[in-house]
């Protein structure tokens, strides 16, 4: 065994001087050795490519990847080596002051390194890595944690009563008593072990680089953390990574047939799209304004900061079809959330409900809705306060939670403030009013009635458009449309619908190749005087 372990120590070595790791250990070493603060514990971080590794020997690969705590000691006795034989840090006095952090850049593409918590039995005390993959759903407040402590004898005359014998490092999974309590006793004299405080390292490296709302690929190790008689199912993120969204490699040969027929006209290719869009919900040649606005708002969606969003306001007095539509529409989006009247749109906070007490931020449908679209419905449904908020976010594109200190156990009240990187969709029922026996004031935009609504309000919004087929006068293909799909609802009821799929439309999205072209077609239509005589004279050049 010991001879295995020193292979090991000197395959490390080697992947350290390869990899370049070695360079940065020794520049890491050279900070802390010019640094005029002393340290009980010296943290290396270092990063490993288990493929890389297992290529110089398949041993220390398997060694890392299943039995990441004591291939850490490996690297830590490595390390300890080489700063004694190069001389890198004078104040160094014992391996065990050298805490060594493993991050792996991947780990195999294999189902056995997945994380999943729904998969029984789980094994919660392997202690080796696993991946997972999601968004970031809610926070706690950040708390630090000790890294490594130093204990000294009580014992005056005991050896152990000065110097780094007793040195203890925080190891994954372990809770912070684990790591610093009051009952440690000395290995030589066994007399009681007090922690020197002033050496205390503490950290949360990680708390800050991950953002609620944002999609991550996580690598780290399980635990079960105990608290009373509840037992939490937890992993010990080691290293996170941003996942970026990915469109689709291809795009349909209906499309590019048609961009190629319609080549020679900035507006007739996007004009022809919203004309037959949504034919399962809609015939093509009606809502075409509407259909058209969405398209445009769909490929406006992004996760950059200050990007340019369109928000849409629909008046309209047939509610079951525009929200039919708009239910469809933002389905097309992998971010697009309906929101329940039930929950909050925006970052709410609450206790924690693993039995800490302490304040978590949950992301709630805003936030969850990041670079894609958040259809919040009926906004004559929503109170004052309500809309009062969504007027300010839209303005700003931010909210911010205040967190009260005395409620959730802090000494002091803080706020939070959320980045809100989505378009918002909605619709005002224009007959509401009268439904609930309101007197409405005169305040028209041509024939709509917008009193509902503060016009503070309306005017964040990027469109607002007015529904064309009021309830008590609907065309009749749409009439025609309702009764066949409430005969036949999996049927295709126009040939449009078997040529352009909702998944050519999805292809279509802000990811896409295509992007660019689409949204140079539609801002093109938008800004033509006549759009709405173009659009609708299309309905006639398709064969439905």
């Amino acid at each position: 065994m010991h001879h295995e372990i020193q292979k090991m120590r000197e395959v490390a070595l080697v992947y350290l001087d390869r990899s370049g790791g070695l360079q940065k250990f020794v520049h890491d070493c050279r900070k802390y050795n010019d640094s005029k603060q002393s340290y009980a514990v010296y943290r290396f971080i270092i990063s490993i490519n288990p493929s890389d590794i297992a290529e110089l020997d398949a041993t220390l690969g398997n060694y890392i990847l299943h039995n990441p705590i004591q291939a850490a000691q490996i690297f830590q006795s490595v390390c300890f080596i080489a700063i004694k034989t190069l001389s890198l840090i004078e104040q160094l006095q014992t391996e065990a002051q050298i805490s060594i952090l493993l991050k792996p850049t991947h780990l195999p593409s294999l189902p056995s390194y997945v994380m999943s918590f729904s998969a029984f039995p789980f094994d919660y005390t392997s202690q080796r890595f696993y991946m997972s993959e999601g968004i970031a759903i809610a926070m706690g407040t950040v708390t630090k944690y000790t890294q490594g402590a130093r204990f000294l004898c009580t014992e005056e005359t005991c050896p152990f009563s000065e110097g780094f014998r007793y040195i203890r490092v925080h190891l994954p999974g372990a809770t912070e008593s684990a790591t610093v309590r009051n009952d440690f006793v000395c290995s030589m004299c066994s007399s009681a072990l007090q922690e020197d405080v002033k050496f205390r390292v503490l950290g949360d490296e990680l708390a800050n680089k991950m953002k609620i709302g944002n999609h991550y690929k996580i690598i780290g190790i399980p635990a079960c953390v105990q608290n009373g008689l509840q037992a939490t199912a937890c992993i010990e993120v080691n290293s996170v990574q941003l996942c970026k969204p990915i469109g689709p490699s291809f795009v349909s040969d209906n499309f590019k047939h048609l961009l190629s027929l319609t080549s020679g006209s900035c507006w007739r290719f996007t004009a022809i799209l919203a004309n037959i869009f949504a034919s399962e919900v809609v015939p093509p040649g009606t809502y075409n304004t509407l259909k058209l606005a969405i398209l445009l708002s769909l490929v406006q969606t992004c996760e950059k900061e200050n990007a340019d969003y369109l928000d849409l306001l629909i008046m309209t007095s047939d509610t079951l079809v525009i929200d039919r539509l708009l239910n469809y529409s933002i389905c097309l989006l992998p971010r697009g959330i309906r929101h329940p009247p039930s929950s909050e749109i925006f970052p709410s906070v609450s206790k924690d409900k693993h039995g800490s007490g302490s304040a978590t931020i949950q992301a709630c449908s805003a936030v969850l809705a990041q670079g894609g679209i958040c259809y919040i419905g009926d906004l004559s449904s929503y109170k004052k306060d309500k809309l009062e908020l969504l007027q300010s976010v839209i303005e700003s594109r931010t909210t911010t939670v205040f967190i009260p200190g005395k409620k959730y156990g802090e000494e002091a009240d803080h706020q939070v403030t959320i980045s809100v990187q989505t378009n918002f969709w909605s619709f005002v029922d224009v007959d509401s009013a009268s439904k609930k026996h309101i007197q409405r004031n005169n305040f028209l935009i041509g024939q709509m009635d917008t009193s509902l609504i503060p016009s503070n309000l309306l005017d964040v919004f990027g469109l607002l458009i007015y529904n064309e087929f009021p309830s008590c006068q609907l065309s009749s293909p749409l009439v025609h449309h309702i009764l066949k799909k409430a005969i036949k609802p999996e049927a295709m009821l126009y040939k449009v619908s078997q040529q352009f799929r909702m998944q050519d439309y999805e292809e279509a999205s802000p990811h896409s190749v295509y992007h660019q072209i689409l949204y140079f077609h539609l801002t093109s239509v938008m800004k033509t005087p006549c759009n709405r005589e173009i659009v609708t004279s299309c309905s006639v050049t398709m064969n439905c």
